[in-house]
């Protein structure tokens, strides 16, 4: 039987980051959609980088940003006397950083894709910017935001190389289901890995599974 913590564990990060990369998201992802200014495509660039840098090198400077040897990390121990390296709340921000294009890209591409003519219109009848963004714009980004959570829960499942090196491999705290595996592997307990891949293979499998018949379902409606 084996130790179910590190699923667990990569469950949470997965919710801690999807829930907190779904409220962080939505207006950046709105304003690159919609924004006409030229900074749009270098700010694109800087938050979809992490899908093309090795999860080292995120890591690597996640690390140092958050040590307590540096700015970012000394104020935070100074004022709340916890220190973010090694630590669970420490893998969730290096998770949010390297996992944030998986959420921003569909949500981007979704508000790409609602007419403007629905937005004038709502303009037209003396709705607010805030209205019109709440009442119109988000009841029509159903798919896009189902996709972003999919996907950015089922990329944080699957983290590794940001997690360990934030996070290390700390039993209850920091050692995820991928750092397990890693950890048999090392020691050559293959049966035990094998098994911790299984489940890995199974939730994204499960993920994937859901995401496509909600898909099917949408397109079954535009048919109808």
């Amino acid at each position: 039987m084996i130790d179910l913590e590190p699923v667990l564990l990569s469950m949470k990060l997965s919710a801690y980051t999807t829930g907190i990369l779904l409220i962080i998201c939505i207006v950046p992802a709105w304003y690159l959609a919609t924004g006409k200014s030229s900074c749009n495509v270098i700010v694109e660039s800087v938050l979809t980088l992490p899908l093309v840098l090795p999860p080292t090198v995120i890591g690597f400077y996640i690390l140092l940003l958050l040590s307590p040897r540096n700015t970012p990390g000394m104020i935070f121990e100074s004022l709340f006397d916890y220190r973010l390296v090694f630590s669970f709340p420490g893998i969730v921000i290096a998770s949010v950083i390297h996992s944030l294009p998986y959420m921003i890209k569909p949500l981007k591409t979704g508000f790409e894709s609602i007419p403007r003519s629905l937005i004038e219109v709502s303009y037209t009848l003396g709705k607010s910017e805030a209205e019109t963004f709440i009442k119109v714009i988000i009841p029509l980004m159903k798919k896009p935001l189902i996709t972003g959570l999919v996907m950015t829960f089922a990329h944080t499942m699957g983290e590794f190389g940001v997690i360990l090196m934030v996070g290390g491999n700390i039993a209850g705290k920091t050692k995820t289901a991928s750092v397990a595996i890693f950890e048999y592997v090392e020691t050559m307990e293959y049966a035990t890995a094998h098994m911790y891949s299984l489940i890995l293979i199974g939730i994204s499998l499960s993920i994937f599974i859901v995401l496509n018949i909600i898909n099917s379902g949408d397109k079954k409606e535009v048919i109808e």
